[in-house]
Formats: C-alpha cells, structure tokens, sequence
C-alpha cells in the first residue's frame, strides 16, 4: 500500500445528499454510456486470460477498494452513511465489484473478533463516529466486529455488487511497510498455518455467499523475509485450503516486492490440484516507481513503467492467467502532476491489455489513520462525507475501460482497431465523411485496421487518415493511403506517439485542439533532456476490439462521396 497526503473536516452530511449523488450517477451513466455487467451467473472461472461466468461469457471486473482492514475492524464510511446507501452507490458509479479488505485477526483471534462495534471505537476514543454510527447504522452499533463485516458483505450482495475478499493484513491497522511486522510469512504478525486457517474460516464463512466470487489471499508480500521458495511453499497451500472449503471462488494470488514482481512465475508455473480458477494481481501507483515521473521525461518514464510491468506483471495474460490489477489510482483532486502523467501512461496500457482492475479508493475519509480522526483520503472517490463525488471527471474517464473491448461472448463483429486517448479517455470517432474527425465516447469509437504498411484505414473502405499539409490543421481520410502522410508510425518511448510526414518531410503527430477535434502538430517531449513537458494531449494508443462500434451512413450516400471527392481531388465542392 502507499501514504496520501492527509487532512481533516469537520462537517457531518445529511443523508438526503446521497439521493442527489445518486440521481447524478444515473445521469452521467447514461450520458458516458457505462454498462455495469450484473453479474447473475456466478460461480466464475477462468479460461485462458480471462475470466467468464458460468455461460462461458467474459465478465470483467472492474472494482472499487473498500477499506476493512483498519484498526476499528469495521468497513469506512458507516458513520457517515448507511450501508446500504454505500452499496447501491458503488453500483450507481459504474463499478461491478468491491475488493473489501479484511485483517487476519479479524477470523482468527476470538477476543478481537468478539468486541462489540461500539466497543471498538470507544477503545480507540472514537465517540463522534459511535454517533455518526448510531444515526446511519443503528443496527450495526451493538453487533460484534466479525459479524457487522458480514453485515457488510450481505449489504453489497443484496445490492447485486461482486466481492473480492482480500487479506490485507494480519494485526489491524494502516498498511504497508518493510518493517511492519506483516510483511511476509514468518514476520512477527505472518504466522503462516495461522493465515492458512484463517483463509479457510473465509472461505468456509462466505461459501452460500454466491456474490463472494473471489479471494485475494493475501496483499502486498514484502520485507527483509520474502523469497520466492517459502512464496510457492505457502501460497501454494493456502491456494488448496481456500479451494477445498469453497470451490466456488477464484483464487487470487499476488507477486512480491510490495505487489509488482510475478516474474519468477517464467521459470515455475503454480503447481495446484485443481483448474480454471487461478488470477494473479499486481499493484502500480505513481510512487511504486520512486522519482521516475518527477526526474525523467515522461515519454521515457512511461516507456521504462509499461515495459516494468509487462516484464514483471502482465507477461501472465500471455500465459494464459487473467490479471487483477487490483491497486491503481491518482489524488482525485487532479493537482499532482506526477499522478497525472502516470495516469495517462497507465490508461493506455489498462485499455490496451483490457485487464481486470481494481481502484483505490471508494474511501473518503477514515475514522482513524496516521494518529488522525477523520482523516481526508484523497485518493478517494467520494468525498470526506462520503456523500458527494470528489471527482466526476474522472468516473467518466475510466468508463472507458469498465466495459469489454474484447474476450469470449465479446465477439459482436470482426476484429478491428480503436484509436483511444487515455489522457480524455475518449476515442477518435468521424461524425461524417466531410466533419474533421474528433474524440467522442468509445462506444461511437470509429474501426480501423492497421495495415503493415502503416496506414489507418476505416474498417470496409478506402478512405485513410492523413496529415494535412500545414501543422495545426485537422487531420483528414484520403483515398491516397500510399503518400507518407497517410503512413503513421508508433514512435517514441512510450509507444503511444502516432507520428506522420507532410509533403514538406516535416514530422508530425496526431494532437487534439480545445475543441477535441483531431489535428497534426510538432511532436512533443521526443527530446529525452526535457523532463517538465507534458505529451498527454500526443498520446494515442491503437487498442484490438470485437465490440460493436456505431454504424453510420456516410459512406452509403453517394452525395457526401461526391463531395469528398470533389474537394479532395478538384479543390471545390459539387
């Protein structure tokens, strides 16, 4: 895990702004046309990199981490909402899926897990949250810890939410550290037959839980102790003792190094008695890269992140093992500028690979962290209230890479290309044949191919998309796909530069203008000295797809046609 900055507030919400929140959900929804997969045929398998239902069709998780683990032992937030409310809210984002996160002790130290709610918080001086807790869960004050995070779990089952039961920690409290006693198996906190019978009382508890479709046995191995003998050793065996007390649930196992190291999976596969339910996770914020996004040019930074986490990471999926890429996020408040280039980088490799993912945070604040009541989580998706959204531009960012570019039950038409822009998180669409081309949501996305010859042709016809003749202009579809400004090349460290000619041999690359329309300008950030330049307006990334993307008629109406040929080839209009 990771530390954001921190702060505090003061003021309690009213619960009716869940109702606006909610109804401003649905609104935008609708208006980014995010499709939330319910899921009604679980249990859930993999097949090859994927995961799919019980029909064999894909189903993509894309979660939200909600925050259990701490030291009150209680899911954050219900001092400021009821549950149910948080539920229904995480559905109405655009999520399918909670990762909720749980301590060891928790389901293995009867004295911990036996503590009254109430009792928690007044151990810890907690007396404003016991109100907040009276107010918004009545029902929860009074029950024991262990059976309020059962509570909880029924909660998001009953509002149709996907569960992945992650093991965040043994001693509850903040997580991560080198030294913090929870590392890895043998650490003062990792008893690892303790963590073997506790995966196996989860699993045993959350069995009829048919909403329960996976469990993350453990988060972030790390420290002076971990080495990859004891890690095939233990995670093996934890792997068989969760699959024989629920057969059911995915198994979902993480790598070392904080969660950015699968690699030693090249040389050993998993070996395990049963199949078809076997994931692997990994974790990638900003900071996992120390100063990289601060001190190198980010064209270089993005290209040294893509290159580590497919080496160490998503090499999987082309083994044949979906990836859960189970951390990710940015300070909501959209001010760190190092968050921000990551991001880029990030969502066009997410779309790109079309994983699986979790976010960070659904949590707006906690009830206690760092010392800190009520401390500010910015890296939450709700706010310090847990009643508003802190960042709605960003929720309809990702809508992007909520729904299947590809995978079984996904094949709606031939393969083709999308040319999607991670930095809007839209694609390029054509509203005509005579419109300059411009970004729109994915779903209107316009299908490419990408020939070897370089050229980006619109998917059943001619017409190619070339570079005008002068810098800032719009680029344009031409029936001349053989001239070099019709060639476009991948170029750069990151990968993500589509880079053309004009007749002049000046060098150019696909930009968009204020208005999101499609232009060519002087590349930017190539030179790898410049270490504050910003490409993110430059990066593109040529995604694989078999979804259905709109049908538009330009092309059957032979009086646009004419007219396209008259200016591309006479200069004037007929």
């Amino acid at each position: 895990m990771w530390k954001s900055p921190s702060s505090s507030s003061s003021s309690y919400p009213l619960n009716i702004s869940f109702f606006i929140i909610h109804l401003f959900l649905l609104l935008l929804i609708i208006n980014q046309h995010v499709v939330v997969v319910i899921v009604s045929s679980q249990p859930l398998y993999t097949n090859s990199r994927w995961i799919v239902n019980s029909k064999g069709q894909r189903v993509k998780l894309t979660c939200v981490n909600w925050v259990s683990h701490m030291d009150v032992m209680l899911a954050e937030g219900l001092n400021h909402q009821p549950i149910d409310a948080i539920s229904k809210s995480i559905i109405n984002m655009g999520f399918n899926c909670v990762r909720l996160t749980w301590p060891l002790y928790l389901f293995t130290n009867d004295s911990l897990s036996s503590v009254s709610v109430r009792q928690s918080f007044k151990n810890l001086g907690l007396f404003s949250s016991i109100l907040g807790l009276q107010a918004n869960n009545p029902s929860i004050v009074d029950l024991s810890v262990l059976d309020a995070y059962k509570a909880v779990v029924a909660s998001l089952a009953k509002n149709n939410v996907m569960i992945i039961l992650d093991n965040h920690i043994s001693k509850p409290g903040w997580c991560c550290s080198r030294f913090d006693g929870n590392g890895f198996f043998g650490d003062e906190y990792f008893d690892p037959y303790l963590w073997i019978q506790g995966l196996t009382k989860v699993a045993t508890t959350f069995k009829a839980t048919t909403n329960v479709v996976g469990m993350s046995l453990r988060n972030e191995l790390r420290g002076p102790l971990q080495n990859v003998d004891d890690w095939y050793r233990y995670m093996q065996k934890g792997a068989e003792a969760v699959h024989a007390a629920n057969s059911d649930v995915l198994i979902i196992l993480s790598g070392l190094s904080f969660d950015k190291d699968l690699s030693f999976l090249k040389q050993r596969p998993v070996n395990l008695t049963f199949s078809g339910k076997l994931v692997f996770e990994i974790h990638r914020y900003s900071f996992t890269d120390g100063d990289t996004w601060s001190a190198d040019n980010a064209n270089q930074a993005c290209g040294e992140v893509l290159n580590d986490m497919v080496s160490r990471g998503a090499f999987v999926l082309e083994q044949g093992y979906p990836l859960f890429v189970s951390e990710f996020g940015v300070d909501q408040r959209g001010t760190n500028v190092n968050d921000n280039m990551y991001f880029n980088c990030f969502l066009g490799l997410a779309a790109e690979l079309d994983f699986d993912w979790a976010l960070w945070t659904l949590v707006g604040s906690y009830y206690l962290r760092d010392g800190i009541v009520g401390l500010n989580e910015y890296y939450g998706i709700l706010d310090w209230n847990w009643s508003d959204i802190r960042n709605s531009s960003f929720l309809q960012r990702i809508s992007v890479i909520r729904t299947p570019f590809q995978g079984p039950g996904y094949a709606e038409t031939r393969p083709h290309k999308v040319i999607f822009h991670p930095m809007t998180g839209l694609c390029v669409q054509r509203t005509s044949l005579l419109q300059p081309l411009e970004l729109g949501p994915c779903s209107d996305a316009e299908a490419w191919s990408y020939a070897p010859a370089k050229a980006l042709i619109v998917l059943g016809t001619y017409f190619c998309l070339q570079a005008d003749n002068k810098l800032g202009q719009p680029a344009k579809l031409s029936m001349i796909c053989s001239d070099d400004s019709a060639k476009w090349d991948i170029i750069s460290d990151s990968k993500m530069h589509l880079s053309s000619k004009l007749q002049d041999a000046t060098s150019v690359c696909l930009d968009v203008d204020p208005n999101n329309v499609i232009v060519t300008q002087t590349c930017k950030c190539l030179n790898t000295n410049d270490t504050t330049c910003d490409p993110g307006s430059q990066w593109f990334k040529i995604i694989d797809s078999t979804r259905t993307t709109k049908i538009t008629k330009s092309f059957l109406q032979i009086k646009p046609i004419i007219q396209f040929l008259a200016r591309n080839f006479f200069g004037s209009y007929i």
